[in-house]
Parts: C-alpha cells; sequence; structure tokens
C-alpha cells in the first residue's frame, strides 16, 4: 500500500463451485459461483472492525448483484 492509498481490495477469478446451503443432516450441495475476495489495510489509517465492515457491506452489494 502506497501513501495516500490506506486499503486494496483484490478480487480473484469467479469459479463455480460445490456448497452445503443447509449445514443440517441432509442438507442440499449445490453449485454456486464463487469470487475470492482478498482485503489488505494500513492498520495505522484503518482498524480490524472498520475493514471487517467494509469487507462485508461489499459481499452484500456484490450477492445483490446477482
Amino acid at each position: 500500500i502506497v501513501p495516500p492509498q490506506v486499503a486494496i481490495l483484490g478480487a480473484g477469478r469467479i469459479d463455480r463451485r460445490v456448497v452445503a446451503v443447509d449445514a443440517a443432516p441432509g442438507g442440499a450441495m449445490v453449485a454456486r459461483r464463487m469470487l475470492p475476495l482478498s482485503l489488505t489495510f494500513d492498520h495505522r489509517a484503518v482498524t480490524g472492525g472498520e475493514a471487517a465492515r467494509f469487507l462485508a457491506a461489499a459481499i452484500a452489494d456484490l450477492e445483490k448483484a446477482d
């Protein structure tokens, strides 16, 4: 991270993966598109809580776009 940047959000390649929809016994397994995300941030400028809230908001927005 180079100032004045305080964070970098990296996105991997979208891939289809089999995931459990319901963790209970007998739950369904379905193929879903998955996008790996990585967030790097400067701890001097951003707290871990702020970074986690930002990443959760980004994920929520991406899920709405589907």
